[in-house]
């Protein structure tokens, strides 16, 4: 078997996989998520984002980038993974005791006491994931999503098992905590079981510096990405109430569903398929194409569609204690929209080792006075002003990610816009009419959405045979090949 033929094998394979994963995990978190929702309080799931951010901080620097400096090694050593095991346990206890002592400030700085005992226990997630990263690492260079999917879908089940019945017997928010640190603390313990990989007695000085001269300036700029994307819950936090947090946390949450389950899958395989090739650059530039061009296709209807039947989809899901989360959740979707070309664009700069890049990208993007101006101005609207903002900043930041694209492998916002643009204008036809098809219909929500379902589909793929959109056909036989391997 050539080259090319088994790493096209294993490009599909890893699809089927980490698609499925996402898939699978996703829609388990989205029913627990649903339950959840009628079961609890608005403003619980407020408190849980009101110290999103300094989790997601906090991760960012126990990886570090590490992970992905792993990823793009051609030959990876024991040393190596031991290295960064001991590095990234060492951050997450660390970082832990800072934020065990940071919680009273914390919650004097949102006005709100009971996060002081919230933080403290599920900061302990830091530390459980700390002991997973390796082995994560490992799969995904062998682009092993299989044993992945195995462990998300366990973990997912259970820990949402759990928080259902706590959530049930009136524990509140804490049944949020204990869902989070028992997903977490499964998921840790099965990659250790399926891996049986275990760190050597050594720390390797050479090693870290190698890996971190790459990882740290991934490292600064998933720091300034981790914090302008968790700002929304501070702000909200701090200048409105936990309820309205609550509501913006779960029209994010239900974006994060569908604009993550198609990005995120074409982005975890396609950066070490791309980095296979990194010194090919025709081949390179061809891939890197049809990745932006299938995501989008799949990728845009989907959160087109989501934000016309917002209205039906919303009420029938969680209740009419949610039906103020609408238009959050709504305009989520036209700023999640471009999610998966922000990630792959980025992807070119890791695959090709321009890390310093990366750097400047984020700077750029993230600590410039436009991203502040846009915050500032527009929070004097309210939260959808402040939305909208997120809106256009992630349009500007799309077209800041494809300078480098240009530079490095030749394909630039001329030819990704000619690619996406077809996607762009069938997606929003489509969700034009069914959005009006959403008003003028009378009946029930579950007619509704049925209904609108049908039409969006139809109209979708009528639309694309009608100007012979190719990634039709791609779409197509990814679905065929996901169907037989499903069978086998």
């Amino acid at each position: 078997m050539s080259e090319s033929s088994n790493l096209r094998q294993k490009t599909a394979s890893g699809l089927f996989w980490s698609f499925s994963d996402l898939i699978a995990n996703q829609g388990i978190q989205f029913i627990i998520q649903v339950i959840l929702a009628r079961l609890l309080l608005v403003e619980d799931f407020g408190l849980i984002g009101m110290i999103t951010i300094f989790i997601a901080i906090s991760t960012s620097f126990i990886d570090s980038g590490f992970s992905q400096a792993l990823i793009r090694e051609q030959e990876a050593k024991q040393e190596d993974f031991s290295t960064v095991f001991y590095f990234n346990l060492a951050m997450a206890c660390g970082l832990y005791v800072i934020l065990f002592f940071s919680a009273p400030f914390i919650s004097d700085f949102f006005k709100e006491p009971r996060l002081i005992a919230i933080l403290r226990v599920l900061s302990l997630v830091l530390i459980i994931n700390s002991f997973g990263i390796i082995q994560r690492v490992m799969l995904v260079r062998r682009i092993d999503f299989k044993t992945q999917t195995k462990i998300s879908i366990i973990a997912s089940i259970s820990s949402g098992s759990v928080a259902i019945v706590l959530a049930y017997f009136g524990f509140g928010v804490w049944s949020l905590v204990i869902r989070t640190l028992t997903m977490q603390f499964l998921v840790a313990f099965l990659l250790s079981i399926s891996n049986k990989w275990k760190p050597s007695p050594v720390f390797s000085f050479h090693s870290f510096k190698r890996l971190f001269r790459f990882g740290s300036r991934l490292l600064v700029s998933g720091l300034l990405n981790t914090i302008y994307m968790n700002l929304y819950y501070v702000i909200i936090g701090k200048f409105f109430s936990a309820t309205d947090l609550g509501y913006f946390s779960n029209g994010k949450k239900l974006e994060e569903v569908a604009s993550h389950a198609v990005s995120t899958s074409l982005q975890r395989v396609s950066y070490p398929v791309l980095s296979s090739m990194q010194n090919e650059e025709s081949r390179l530039r061809a891939g890197f194409a049809k990745i932006i061009r299938t995501s989008t296709y799949l990728n845009f209807p989907i959160m087109v569609f989501l934000a016309a039947i917002a209205g039906p989809l919303i009420d029938l899901l969680f209740g009419a204690k949610w039906l103020p989360s609408i238009p959050y959740f709504q305009i989520l979707c036209f700023a999640g929209m471009l999610y998966p070309l922000h990630a792959i664009n980025l992807n070119i700069l890791q695959v090709k080792g321009r890390s310093d890049l990366f750097l400047k990208l984020e700077i750029i993007k993230k600590a410039s006075f436009t991203a502040i101006i846009i915050i500032v101005l527009l929070l004097k609207l309210g939260i959808i002003g402040l939305l909208w903002g997120s809106v256009l900043s992630s349009y500007i930041s799309y077209f800041i990610n494809t300078i480098y694209s240009k530079k490095l492998i030749s394909y630039s916002i001329k030819d990704q816009i000619k690619d996406i643009l077809p996607s762009f204008l069938l997606s929003f036809t489509m969700g034009a009419i069914v959005y009006i098809t959403g008003i003028l219909m009378p009946g029930g929500d579950l007619i509704k959405l049925l209904v609108q379902t049908l039409i969006g589909f139809t109209t979708y793929i009528g639309l694309s045979k009608l100007f012979k959109i190719k990634e039709l056909d791609i779409v197509k036989d990814l679905a065929l090949s996901f169907v037989k391997k499903a069978k086998r």
